[in-house]
């Protein structure tokens, strides 16, 4: 516990108000913890989920002093991760969401204390990329990384999840060949986004990412599509970023010098392999 030493007040009236001033500052910095700090916190590369790096690194209870809202996925690339109000979820290959113990842990997630500095109206949106449009013309900067919560009723969503794996762990281009796809009509629920700018492509997804849970909190996944009518989005600008690197394991030996461009856009996106659920 740090204490603050001040002179006595009484005994220099002239410094009165200025130490007053001091001791107000200094309780202030006191209580601000590292957790209210506006950053985003990262565990790994994208570049290296996207090679099989799939071995958990960080324990969700670590993960969550970091953040209380965010995405990411579980040790052997195990389904789908939810960070949403402190609270980390897991939707699995099969749908049914379930709340991950504190023991679990991720090779890939990205978390931030979620504290929205605006509001976007957003229309209607009859795809996820006419939402991307819209926000794209909103937000204040393309250089900055953003943590973008929605909040409503969706009049169509589609989700996939991907199967957990074995060792040797294939790329999560082949992997998310087999993933399930889910659909939703007139769903209620969240989404939970983030936005990296082009710069950071190969720490993270070059753009929009997005999970989602409906609100009972049953159902969910990474977002393949969507269609949305006069809901709003809360919007953070985030201006810290930390990461998290592998000390051990598979991560060390990964060749993360190749263009992974293509890769991504084939994980992020729709395909026809896909398995509706």
């Amino acid at each position: 516990m740090r204490t603050l030493s001040l002179p006595r007040l009484s005994a220099c009236p002239a410094l009165r108000p200025f130490l007053l001033g001091l001791l107000v500052l200094g309780l202030l910095a006191l209580g601000q913890s590292p957790a209210q700090a506006q950053g985003l916190f990262q565990v790994s590369t994208l570049s290296a989920l996207l090679s099989g790096g799939y071995d958990g690194q960080v324990s969700l209870a670590e993960l969550k002093q970091h953040g209380d809202f965010g995405l990411g996925t579980f040790e052997a690339l195990d389904g789908e991760m939810v960070v949403l109000d402190g609270v980390v979820y897991q939707v699995p290959v099969s749908g049914a969401v379930r709340v991950m113990p504190d023991t679990a842990r991720t090779p890939f997630a990205c978390v931030t204390f979620f504290h929205p500095g605006s509001q976007t109206a957003l229309g209607r949106a009859a795809s996820l990329a006419d939402l991307e449009q819209r926000l794209d013309q909103a937000l204040p900067s393309p250089n900055l990384f953003y943590a973008l919560r929605v909040d409503g009723r969706f009049s169509f969503l589609k989700a996939r999840s991907v199967p957990r794996q074995e060792k040797p762990y294939p790329p999560l281009a082949e992997v998310v060949k087999s993933q399930a796809v889910f659909e939703f009509k007139d769903v209620q629920g969240t989404l939970v986004g983030l936005k990296c700018p082009a710069y950071a492509g190969g720490l993270n997804v070059p753009g929009y990412h997005w999970h989602f849970l409906t609100a009972d909190r049953r159902a969910g996944g990474h977002v393949l599509d969507l269609a949305l009518e006069d809901l709003s989005a809360s919007v953070a600008a985030i201006r810290e970023f930390s990461m998290v690197l592998p000390a051990e394991g598979d991560f060390l030996g990964l060749d993360l010098n190749r263009d992974m461009s293509q890769e991504t856009r084939a994980v992020e996106g729709d395909r026809p392999e896909e398995k509706s659920q």
